[in-house]
């Protein structure tokens, strides 16, 4: 009888920890929907990433090598500087809550610190999740096919991506208290987190030193198998191949992509587990 009484106990804090997620989430993405200057900025940011900055650059290379456009080559990288920074940004929620006091209202209600984090992390996953997806959809002008299962993998492979980046952000975000703070720092952290990660260019070539940078940040193990993925559906030269879809090699070892995902989830793991252990210390 008391087994039976426990279990419906633990069911009932199961049900309730899910409600506080989808109340946190269901928060989030209204905010983000009456902010669609915001969505919008991004978005275009994005695309001039992508067309202005790939067509620019590719209009010195008349002849595409292999046939692939710059734009093809930059696709993977420019949805990956999409989902982070749609990511990261959705974490200034959290200084925002802090600030306005709606966060210690919810810290000091019965709700699981560790839901209220989950449902923060969610948030910013399905946000940056969303975004990424409007880039994918123009695919086809960046020369990438609307293969159907190449978008569940790019989909598959943005997920973790903005679970592992809004759990970093959330984190962040427990560790400041003032929104222009957090600003600084995420516009600090998102540039050099792009940049050597291969996003925008291979980094096969790069300097000892910048190549060692590139291999120890976390977004480049998620941008390699996004730029595999697209390469696996476009039609190029063995020599196109090597130039711009190098992979990534550890002492001559090229690691797998099943592998890079496996480090990008663990590592957002990592960042969620504490940051709930920083939401359990938070003070009301």
């Amino acid at each position: 009888m008391s087994a039976a009484v426990s279990e419906r106990v633990v069911n009932r804090g199961l049900s309730h920890d899910l409600r506080v997620v989808k109340v946190v989430l269901y928060r989030d993405l209204m905010r983000f929907l009456y902010d669609v200057g915001r969505a919008m900025a991004t978005l275009l940011q994005g695309l001039m990433m992508l067309f202005v900055i790939g067509v620019g650059f590719g209009s010195l290379m008349p002849d595409a090598p292999g046939g692939v456009e710059l734009t093809t080559v930059m696709f993977p990288g420019v949805i990956a500087m999409l989902v982070i920074s749609t990511a990261i940004a959705s974490a200034g929620s959290v200084v925002s809550d802090r600030e306005h006091g709606f966060l210690r209202e919810m810290l000091a209600s019965p709700a699981r610190r560790g839901a209220i984090a989950l449902g923060k992390v969610c948030g910013g996953s399905v946000l940056a999740l969303l975004q990424g997806s409007l880039l994918l959809i123009m695919a086809g002008l960046a020369g990438v096919p609307y293969h159907p299962v190449l978008l569940l993998q790019l989909a598959g492979l943005m997920f973790v991506l903005a679970f592992t980046t809004s759990a970093l952000g959330v984190l962040t975000a427990t560790l400041v208290r003032h929104p222009e703070a957090f600003l600084g720092i995420s516009q600090m952290a998102i540039m050099p987190l792009v940049l050597l990660s291969g996003a925008l260019f291979p980094i096969a070539n790069l300097p000892a030193w910048l190549k060692t940078m590139a291999l120890v940040n976390p977004i480049t193990y998620a941008v390699d198998p996004m730029r595999r993925a697209v390469f696996e559906r476009v039609e190029t030269t063995p020599e196109a191949e090597a130039l711009f879809n190098p992979g990534v090699t550890w002492f001559s070892w090229q690691v797998p992509g099943a592998v890079e995902v496996l480090m990008v989830g663990g590592a957002g793991l990592l960042f969620f587990a504490l940051a709930v252990r920083r939401f359990a210390r938070m003070t009301v």
